[in-house]
This record gives C-alpha cells, structure tokens and sequence, in this order.
C-alpha cells in the first residue's frame, strides 16, 4: 500500500454528483441547488425521484482524491460504482455536480479541451482488456500516444519503458490472441500508462482472472503505484482486494456513498449493518496495527519498541510470551502501550467504537 497522502490540496473533487436516467431526468432535480443538499435532504430527495419513476445511479456524491492515493470505490452490484467512476471521466454525462481536476470543472470543459484532457491527464483501465486484436502488444500500448500526435519514434519508445514497468519484456510481437488472461491486463494496465495519466481509474480490472493471477496482479499494481505515485481511483466489489491496496476507501449502497475512511476505520466503526457486513470476514490481526489497539497509557520503561505502523499479527507471538507488551512510537516520536489484552479486546469486542480498543 502507499504511504498517506499530503495534506494538501486534492488532485480530484467530486461534488455533490448525481446522475439520473429516465423520461425528463434533470426536472426531477427541479430548482434545488444540488451543491447545497445535506444528507438527510439528499437521501429524501432521491428516494422522491424514484417515487416518480425516476433511476437514480447516483446521488449527492462526494469525495476527494488526494495526490499520490489510491481510493477505493466499492459496493455491491447496482450500487452506483461503475456510473460515479464514468462520471468522473465524462463518459456518463453527470445530471448535476461537479468534478474538479487540479481545480478545474470538467463537466464545464468543452468537448475539445476533454477529449485533450482524456488524451494528457488519464488513464483507463476496465474489466474488458479492450486490446485491438489486430495490433501487437507494441502497437497497442503506442496507439493512444498516436492519437496523441506523438512521432513513432518518441512514441514507440516510451511504450518500449512501459511494457518493460509492467513485466512484460519480450512480447512486444506477440498479439493479443497469443498472451494469458493476465498478460492482456499487463498490456491494458501499460497503454493507460503510456500517457503518463495525472489520474488513474481503473474499474474491477482484476476481476475476470483467476485468483492466483488476481493476486499477482495486485501485487503488480501495488508495486507500479510505489514507483508512480498516481493519484488513482479504484473500483471493486471485492472487501479483501480493497483492503490490500487502499489508502482509504468509500463503500457505496444505492447510489450514495455511506461511509468514507481509511480500511481500518471502516473495520473499527462501521456506520451501520451494511458497512458492518463487508467486515464480517476480515481477518483483523492481519488489518490492523499495533497504532490501532494500542492504549494512551505510558508504556513501561524498558520494553520492546515498535512503530505504530507494525501489523499486529506480526507482534502476536512476541505477546504472547511477553506479559508487559510493547511500547508503540507514533510519527512524532510518543509513544503508546500494547498488550495483548489490547488485541483481544479488538478482536473479540466486535469493535463498534474505536475507543473500545485503546481504553
């Protein structure tokens, strides 16, 4: 996973989206001035539309991207994931909000300073690899810098560097009918790169391959985003692959988005039995950290230190032949107890309040 973003301004905005299908889809919104709705508001609003036989894909989202994040955009089928991504790009024209890029409302870019947006700043990565069976891997990873205007050389060259960032050295040849499953991903992840994008969306693009090569996959992707750090955004509506590479994630039901946080934020305080079910089967000890279970008490002197960012599993072996614990040193250099007791109260409690687990 990546480091936390800096606190600094967002690379991308979403504001107060909505995006509904349907006869006279914009009159549903009537004079409400959507960037103004609160949640309550929203939620009676969209409910109202449906009432009316209005499709609400997406309501009242919002959220920010952070330079270098990977946010992870999840729910079950039907919950409005897929739309708010393509809104976001403008391949689904949102029905009211905003999506600021560096500040910049895209839903106010004409259609030549998006198409030259789409061609600079991002890149695309779906399920469907969408790779041209007629050209090589080579050519396929070039052919998005050609409509670039790029000259062959300088284009045939970067696409060279990608092909080499994703592993796939020595298949420059070959088509797209001649690679694995995974090998297609690689090239799909590679053509999106070769813009060198300044966002990243990539819509469940692990989830047609097997579970092994998904895996490999994200082990993939998570090393690329070590060397790049894009500012991504992720779809998927697999808990488990969220947690591997989030830096934080929001969890959508419906169409609106229900809780935004951190993984382990939305293990500790799930908002409600829906978030609460995506975290039944998490294997907590290999979630959280020992900055997570730890107490403010003052550690005694002496003890073993460790991180705050230390995974607990790997720390449960040592408590448990270590009565005392471990003092835990947060970034700013205080430091915090840990006992196992810290652990099973986390792991047993259930964990519906944060504080539960460090008093």
């Amino acid at each position: 996973m990546t480091s936390s973003p800096s606190q600094t301004a967002p690379k991308l905005s979403c504001k107060n989206v909505w995006k509904l299908y349907g006869a006279g889809a914009e009159k549903h919104l009537g004079q409400v001035d959507a960037s103004s709705l609160d949640d309550a508001t929203a939620k009676s609003l969209a409910q109202s539309i449906r009432e009316k036989d209005g499709i609400v894909a997406s309501s009242n989202v919002s959220f920010d991207v952070m330079p270098g994040e990977i946010f992870v955009i999840m729910g079950l089928s039907g919950s409005g994931k897929s739309t708010i991504v393509r809104c976001l790009s403008r391949l689904v024209e949102p029905t009211a909000g905003e999506v600021l890029l560096d500040g910049q409302d895209l839903l106010k870019a004409s259609g030549k300073e998006l198409i030259d947006i789409r061609r600079h700043k991002m890149g695309m990565v779906f399920q469907s690899f969408g790779l041209m069976p007629h050209l090589n891997v080579l050519e396929n990873v070039a052919f998005p810098l050609k409509l670039q205007g790029m000259d062959a050389k300088e284009r045939l060259a970067r696409a060279e560097r990608v092909i080499s960032l994703v592993g796939l050295e020595g298949r420059e040849d070959s088509f797209p009918s001649q690679l694995s499953g995974g090998q297609q991903q690689r090239v799909g992840i590679a053509r999106s790169l070769a813009v060198e994008p300044e966002v990243w969306f990539l819509d469940e693009p692990f989830s047609a391959l097997d579970p092994l090569i998904r895996r490999q996959m994200q082990d993939e992707f998570l090393r690329l985003q070590q060397e790049l750090h894009k500012s991504i955004v992720f779809i998927t509506h697999d808990f488990l692959e969220a947690l591997r590479i989030a830096d934080r994630m929001a969890i959508m039901k419906d169409g609106e988005v229900v809780q935004i946080g951190r993984p382990v934020d939305l293990i500790l305080n799930p908002v409600n039995d829906y978030v609460r079910e995506f975290t039944n089967d998490v294997p907590w000890e290999l979630i959280l950290t020992a900055g997570d279970v730890a107490s403010d008490s003052t550690p005694p002197p002496g003890i073993k230190e460790v991180s705050a960012s230390t995974n607990v599993a790997e720390l449960l072996p040592y408590l448990a032949s270590h009565d005392t614990g471990v003092a835990v040193k947060n970034d700013d250099g205080t430091l915090m107890h840990m006992t196992s007791q810290n652990v099973i109260a986390a792991l047993a409690s259930g964990v519906s309040d944060a504080s539960a687990v460090k008093d």
